[in-house]
């Protein structure tokens, strides 16, 4: 492998890094990546002076994510039913300060908050609130003057901090709260499964028009206890079916599997304080083959003779 092979390995991280919190979107984020390390590569090649490798593929691959970010929008606006990031499966493992980072920056109520923000307000803030670049750094990156920067991250910072929550939950908090969760989906334990709901908590559903979904989100815990009722007892007939727990861009999660192991689905959990506040499911399967193999699951529940009503 070459120095310059060599190099663009090393650089992929940070680009994918910048270009998924951007997009929200894998597929989205790896046609990014693949051009920003091309057009790294060939400055590399044709010997062009690079004082950091790394700025120069974070400021290729922002203005790159904030023209993709413009197309993106105009067809979400055409997206059937609600949106919700492509979800990535995160290392549970990982070191308290690395999951305190990811269960923030990319969290699915984060990438949703960010959704809101102009495209030059979701790269200055990520720049600055995730990456740590300076101001004049980022007003280059974008083609803003660095006054024009620091107002972008204000404003954007004070959207975002309007939409977080109040309280401080901690991986421990998180993990055993999930944990509870997704042993009481198993074991078929909807009491205590009930009794884990925020009042107010949501669940929303991302089929995307290509399979069975909620047709928008639903709010309560009375109302998103019965619906989870009725999913758990239809995913209970898939024969084999399991779920088996992950963390999901930084929180508590699951693989919801059919009994050849391939995805019908993944749920992610937002939790705060000691109640779970919303659970997202993304069944939509063109957000889910970056994962594993996906089931089909319109053609699994018309076998089971499951109708299409509340089952995302």
């Amino acid at each position: 492998m070459t120095a310059a092979e060599l190099l663009i390995d090393e650089l992929r991280p940070v680009s994918f890094a910048i270009a998924y919190r951007m997009l929200g979107s894998v597929a989205d984020a790896e046609d990014v990546v693949q051009e920003a390390l091309l057009r790294t590569h060939r400055a590399v090649e044709d010997g062009q002076q690079l004082d950091s490798p790394r700025a120069f593929v974070a400021t290729v691959t922002t203005r790159l994510a904030i023209d993709e970010l413009r197309s993106a929008r105009a067809r979400r606006e055409l997206y059937v039913g609600d949106w919700l990031p492509e979800p990535i499966v995160t290392d549970r493992d990982d070191d308290p300060a690395s999951q305190a980072e990811l269960a923030d920056s990319l969290s699915i109520a984060m990438l949703r908050l960010l959704e809101n923000l102009s495209p030059e307000q979701r790269a200055t803030l990520l720049l600055r609130d995730v990456f740590d670049y300076g101001y004049a750094e980022i007003a280059e990156i974008i083609g803003k003057s660095e006054a024009n920067a620091r107002q972008l991250a204000a404003r954007a910072r004070r959207h975002v901090d309007q939409g977080r929550p109040r309280f401080h939950t901690t991986r421990e908090q998180r993990d055993e709260l999930g944990r509870r969760f997704f042993a009481a989906a198993r074991d078929g334990n909807l009491d205590e499964l009930e009794a884990l709901l925020a009042a107010d908590v949501s669940l929303t559903g991302d089929g995307g028009g290509k399979v069975p979904a909620l047709a928008r989100t639903i709010r309560g815990r009375t109302r998103v206890a019965n619906t989870l009722r009725a999913w758990l007892k239809n995913r209970a007939r898939v024969p084999g079916g399991s779920i088996r727990e992950v963390g999901v861009n930084g929180a508590p999660g699951a693989l919801l599997l059919d009994g050849e192991g391939r995805l019908l689905g993944v749920w992610a959990l937002e939790i705060v304080g000691t109640e779970i506040t919303s659970i997202n499911s993304i069944v939509n399967p063109e957000k889910l083959g970056h994962i594993g193999p996906v089931a089909d699951l319109g053609a699994v529940f018309r076998k089971l003779g499951i109708g299409i009503r509340e089952v995302s």
